[in-house]
């Protein structure tokens, strides 16, 4: 029987949450031909196949699912290993990947990351702010930002906020058409998603506003909704914590509202480690200084 060692297990993890050897080959230092060796040979040794390879890069096959899941065990008794040698060292250090709705990531983190850095300069964050399904167990992210809680698996989650969502348009647009009312929301072009490309089913609400919205203008993202509208397309659903302090935005129908939920979320293994506890701190601190923003 072949025995594992770490750096099989660390290989295979990186090439497991990469999705594509290249990937992986880049996150370890090493080239492609190399990874794809030692994973023929680590396959070879173990007797069986752990990954399907295909054109949209590799999926695990059930005994790679095994292997993954006893090498992440393995992989976090060491770091738990390595974090409490280092406590001894105040400073937190390491990376953190971070995913969120692409609202939350881009208008509550990144303007505020300098507060991170600042407390902790050896924390590394890699921000994923899109508003997409993420699967902690797989290890997509080490902490999520979720529209809801999570139904299963071995994650700790608690509620981080309620948030509305708001009608908006731009002052030039507002000044150019004169009020717009709920009966004649429908005579203006409205920014909103592709519909298909929707993920979420929190995201679905636009018939909640307006069962014959004209959707003008269409966008995977949050961002980019919020700019068309603030540059004078028409009206947009948007996040109150980013449209309210927007001075080219002016919120109409004030009574018309979304709300929704963030959820907080990380694999339950990590919850002890610093550079974990750091990130959720800071989050919390955030939503608590912006608390009249929701």
């Amino acid at each position: 029987m072949h025995t594992l060692n770490w750096d099989d297990l660390r290989l295979f993890l990186a090439i497991a949450r990469a999705g594509r050897l290249t990937r992986a080959g880049k996150a370890l230092g090493l080239d492609h031909t190399t990874v794809a060796r030692r994973l023929t040979s680590l396959e070879s040794a173990i007797g069986s196949r752990l990954v399907e390879r295909g054109p949209r890069g590799i999926t695990l096959t059930s005994a790679g699912a095994t292997i993954f899941a006893h090498a992440e065990r393995v992989e976090v008794e060491i770091l738990s290993a390595s974090s409490q040698v280092a406590e001894e060292d105040a400073r937190v250090s390491g990376s953190v990947r971070l995913a969120t709705p692409e609202a939350f990531g881009t208008y509550l983190v990144a303007p505020h990351i300098a507060r991170l850095h600042a407390a902790h300069p050896d924390l590394h964050l890699e921000l994923i702010p899109e508003s997409q399904y993420v699967n902690l167990s797989n290890r997509e992210a080490d902490i999520a930002i979720l529209l809801n809680r999570p139904a299963n698996g071995p994650v700790v989650a608690r509620k981080l906020v309620d948030y509305r969502l708001g009608l908006f348009t731009s002052h030039s647009y507002s000044q150019a058409h004169g009020p717009i009312t709920a009966e004649t929301l429908s005579d203006h072009p409205f920014a909103w998603y592709i519909d298909e490309l929707i993920d979420l089913p929190e995201l679905r609400f636009l018939r909640e506003i307006s069962a014959d919205a004209r959707t003008m203008f269409r966008s995977s993202s949050t961002a980019a909704q919020h700019e068309a509208v603030a540059g004078g397309l028409g009206i947009g659903i948007l996040h109150g914590f980013a449209a309210d302090a927007d001075p080219r935005l002016l919120r109409i129908l004030p009574d018309i509202e979304i709300r929704r939920s963030y959820w907080l979320a990380f694999h339950a293994n990590q919850q002890r480690l610093p550079r974990i506890r750091a990130v959720i701190a800071f989050l919390d601190d955030l939503i608590a200084d912006r608390r009249d923003c929701f």
